[in-house]
């Protein structure tokens, strides 16, 4: 039997095992140890753009809120205090006058239509009144009277001269000569005052009605042909619009900052680019017991009748100016019911601080409090730092 040799066949084997040994354990120190050399690194954590320390809020040097943050001082300047307030206008009340009717009666003529205008002492109406006729009739009846009482007391006087009359005739005829007198300057005084002329025709006897005033007519009551029963009820309304009046309210807790001759400037609905000065000119010494409102009245040439009774419009009062903290509106910041700013304590520092806004104008806004001269206010950006 030949004899083979082994040995090559063995070390193959031994070969083959070792690799396969050191392939293992290979592996096993790559994943122990091995692939964390290729493993990519952790990012470290981005710094926070701010922090929170109790009520101060810092801005780190690398956040990039720095760069959206604009801060200023707080300025100072002068500011007069503002009162708005609702306000209609009105015609004078010395300029509006009621038409009244002297007597009952029928209207047979209406010469005039609302919005007319008209001049004073032209015939607005004319009334076919019963009263006027026995008015008439009144005065005729003590116009005869007087003129026979008259010549009565001329006859006695002259007899009494003869020694024809006693001196009682005499004395008499005088007494019922002043008593005619009496009752006719009553009767005609009775026609003047109803507008009735004195010699007027007894078929003409109507009673005409002219305007009082000079002005438009603002109301109207009455029509042609109407029944007139109570003297009492006006006509018409006839008002002088050359000057008109701006009436405001003024709340009862504003009351104490108004005062006569206050300068004051007026706008209008119907004319928004239209801003009128004037002065108050009345300001009531009683309140509106409905609406707790004091009235204040300006008052204004209307030559071109351009304001009209009942336009809205907005009465603005200004007080002496007075030196007020000033900041932009953008620096406002509403918390819940609260208005705050940001001030800044030290350098990127800040803290928020409450405070009483005022007076707004254009762009700025006046502080009543919360704020001291020099403070540094966040103007842009505040509402980054905002909670």
């Amino acid at each position: 039997m030949p004899i083979h040799d082994h040995t090559p066949t063995v070390l193959g084997r031994s070969f083959v095992w070792g690799g396969l040994i050191i392939g293992v354990l290979f592996i096993a120190l790559l994943y122990t140890h091995g692939f964390g050399l290729w493993a990519p690194k952790a990012k470290p954590e981005p710094a926070p753009a701010l922090v929170k320390q109790g009520e101060k809020i810092t801005v780190p040097e690398n956040s990039p809120l720095r760069s959206r943050l604009t801060v200023m001082p707080v300025v100072t300047q002068p500011v007069s205090d503002r009162l708005v307030l609702p306000a209609v206008v009105e015609s004078d009340p010395a300029r509006t006058a009621l038409v009244l009717p002297p007597l009952s009666g029928r209207v047979v003529q209406l010469k005039v239509a609302l919005g007319d205008r008209v001049k004073a002492g032209q015939v607005v109406a004319v009334i076919d009144s019963p009263d006027l006729g026995q008015a008439y009739d009144d005065n005729d009846k003590a116009a005869d009277t007087y003129a026979l009482t008259k010549k009565t007391l001329e006859r006695q006087q002259e007899q009494l001269k003869l020694g024809a009359a006693a001196t009682r005739d005499v004395d008499q005829a005088q007494s019922d000569f002043n008593q005619a007198t009496a009752e006719y300057t009553r009767t005609k005084a009775r026609l003047q005052a109803i507008g009735a002329p004195l010699d007027a025709h007894e078929r003409a006897r109507v009673l005409t009605v002219t305007a009082p005033v000079s002005g438009s007519v603002t109301s109207l009551q009455i029509a042609q042909d109407n029944m007139i029963n109570d003297p009492t009820q006006p006509l018409m309304t006839v008002a002088d619009l050359n000057s008109i009046w701006v009436t405001a309210m003024v709340a009862e807790k504003d009351v104490g900052a108004v005062s006569r001759q206050e300068e004051a400037e007026v706008t209008l609905s119907a004319y928004p680019d239209r801003t009128l000065h004037g002065k108050v000119l009345f300001v009531s010494d009683v309140l509106e017991p409905d609406s707790r409102r004091d009235k204040i009245r300006i008052a204004f040439a209307n030559s071109d009748y351009a304001l009209k009774p009942n336009m809205f419009a907005t009465v603005t009062l200004r007080a002496p100016a007075q030196l007020r903290i000033v900041v932009p509106t953008s620096a406002l910041l509403m918390n819940n019911d609260r208005t705050s700013v940001f001030v800044a304590t030290a350098p990127w520092t800040f803290e928020r601080r409450t405070v009483d806004p005022d007076l707004e104008e254009g762009n700025t806004v006046a502080i009543n409090s919360g704020l001291q001269p020099g403070d540094q206010v966040v103007v842009k950006g505040g509402i980054l730092l905002n909670d």
